[in-house]
């Protein structure tokens, strides 16, 4: 019956191929697309040979999150096997310089004697301070991913394969992927759903076929930080993404990196079991908290550590900063409950306070949006100027949102379910007011958008039929993320046996059900209380299987994602 089930996952997700599944299961990294299809890669690729030759001296631009601080080492790495002799790395700080490309910093640069600057996962929207740039004789490339705007900036470059999509949009369909039956005579680029880390370890390849130093083959020792950013950074698993993602979890567990490894060690990942929720939950968040708290910096130098001292000092200091994170999350999240308990009528959610830190107020908001099935704000205040974070789902864009607002905030932007906003804290009242008319105007149904949080089932089984050797065969369609979730069962017809409450609150729940010869447990974390079931009740579960070890004994346990009584 395990051969059957699985059969009906494949299906599930299109692989109804023997062709299909052998690519699936089976990516191969060899089959990457042509660098130069990117736009403007040819112009960076020149430029940058340029710099080498007379060893200008290079900043590299990153990003104070995963994606942006795996693209920074990636380049650094790569420019050092390439011969540049002077290259800096800069790092902005959240609570100093912002999000992305800013003047200040331009300035700052260019007074080191810098000619040429490289910004990865930023960029596509500096006009200003590339503008800035020039004025003061330095050259700018920009690799980035993020959307970008009806004209590039001043560079000498602008790679983004989002342009592709801003000029193409018909062109690309799901998972912004090419059809392979549509050819590609335009010569677009055939996956435009890069990370910042892909983006930069595109012009990697690319320089390989006119520098040497880098020989064909050896790139791949970057792809653990590939796989590190591109999974944090929760681009869809597909395509290169996957390929990339699949071999950086194999370089990973035998990476050469200090840092990596005393990482993996302070965190608990044994290398030897990596998956995508070993980078998504454990080694993310500890490199995350850096840039949340004080600076990014600290999560650069693991990546950089060259020996184990340094390296495992790093990891410590990452360590506990994530649990100092997690405090004043809770803390957070705590006191935002009460807000939006007064705010139940508002169709989006908007919460503010000065004692929050806005490096941590993006996790409130999707801990809120998970809570009270809303598009959330939550905001810092900070004196005239409040800043913040958002998460949304289904149709409505948190982005669009806040474009619609232009009049009330100083700056703002991002994605369809991931924004940032600045505002003048006396106008928070009227956004709050503006965001929730928006959502009226999209014409959407609450009950009709919260029905797009629910899980949806690969397939539909008995949980006698739920095995070890079936869990075994879900894990061949690793890695999993967006674009590839984990597999999802549903079963009906369980009898509640056993409801045991766990947790310093109650919060967790562990349930016993019957099926119609097996018992079965199901996990479910921070449950909601209509998970709270009494025995001998009948219901209806959507869970994912895994496997629980405890004192040499394995066991096939679910983890509960939706119940519903019969």
């Amino acid at each position: 019956m395990n051969d059957a089930i699985f059969e009906q996952i494949l299906e599930a997700r299109g692989l109804d191929s023997e062709q299909k599944r052998s690519a699936f299961l089976n990516p191969k990294y060899e089959d990457r697309h042509d660098p130069f299809l990117l736009p403007d890669m040819q112009e960076a690729v020149d430029r940058l040979k340029v710099a080498q030759a007379s060893q200008e001296k290079i900043t590299i631009y990153g990003d104070y999150d995963i994606d942006g601080l795996t693209a920074t080492t990636i380049l650094s790495d790569a420019f050092a096997s390439f011969g540049f002799t002077s290259v800096d790395n800069f790092i902005p700080n959240r609570f100093v310089e912002g999000y992305g490309l800013t003047v200040d910093a331009v300035e700052r640069i260019a007074a080191t004697g810098t000619k040429l600057i490289v910004t990865v996962d930023c960029g596509s929207l500096s006009h200003v301070p590339i503008s800035r740039a020039k004025e003061l004789g330095l050259d700018v490339i920009v690799t980035d991913h993020h959307n970008v705007a009806a004209e590039q900036p001043p560079a000498i470059a602008v790679v983004n394969p989002k342009r592709f999509l801003a000029e193409h949009p018909d062109a690309y369909k799901t998972y912004q992927l090419l059809p392979t039956s549509a050819g590609n005579s335009a010569k677009l680029y055939p996956f435009v759903d890069l990370a910042g880390c892909g983006v930069a370890f595109k012009l990697v390849q690319a320089l390989q076929t006119v520098l040497p130093g880098l020989e064909d083959g050896q790139e791949k020792w970057l792809l653990d930080l590939v796989a590190l950013g591109t999974v944090c950074d929760i681009v869809t698993l597909v395509d290169e993404n996957r390929a990339n993602v699949y071999w950086g979890l194999k370089v990973l567990s035998k990476t050469r990196r200090p840092g990596l490894k005393a990482l993996m060690a302070v965190a608990r990942v044994d290398p030897k079991q990596l998956t995508t929720r070993s980078l998504g939950f454990a080694l993310g968040p500890r490199m995350n908290a850096a840039g949340r708290l004080e600076t990014a910096q600290i999560a650069l130098d693991i990546l950089t550590a060259k020996d184990n001292e340094t390296a495992f000092e790093k990891a410590s200091e990452l360590d506990a900063l994530n649990l100092e994170r997690r405090t004043a999350q809770d803390q957070i999240f705590k006191s935002a409950i009460e807000q939006a308990e007064q705010h139940l009528a508002d169709n989006v959610l908007v919460v503010s306070h000065a004692e929050w830190n806005h490096g941590i107020v993006g996790i409130v908001a999707a801990k809120l949006l998970e809570k009270y099935h809303k598009p959330t704000y939550v905001l810092q205040e900070m004196g005239d100027e409040a800043k913040g974070s958002a998460r949304s789902f289904g149709r409505f864009s948190a982005a669009d949102a806040i474009r619609a607002s232009d009049d009330l905030i100083i700056k703002g932007g991002g994605h369809m379910l991931a924004a940032g906003v600045t505002l003048p804290t006396k106008n928070i009242q009227a956004f709050r007011e503006r965001v929730n008319h928006y959502y009226n105007m999209q014409n959407l149904i609450h009950d009709e958008e919260e029905k797009l949080l629910l899980p949806k089932a690969d397939v539909l089984s008995y949980i006698e039929d739920i095995s070890e050797e079936l869990v075994s065969k879900i894990a061949t369609l690793e890695p999993f993320g967006s674009g590839n979730p984990q597999p999802i069962i549903c079963s009906k017809n369980l009898r509640v046996i056993q409801v045991k409450r766990m947790g310093t609150e109650g919060q967790h729940l562990k349930l016993e059900l019957l099926g119609n010869t097996k018992r079965m447990h199901f996990l479910a974390f921070n449950a909601p209380q209509h998970f709270f079931v009494d025995v001998g009740e009948q219901v209806s579960i959507w869970y994912q299987p895994d496997i629980n070890e405890w004192q040499g004994r394995r066991t096939v346990e679910g983890m509960l994602l939706h119940l519903s009584r019969q």
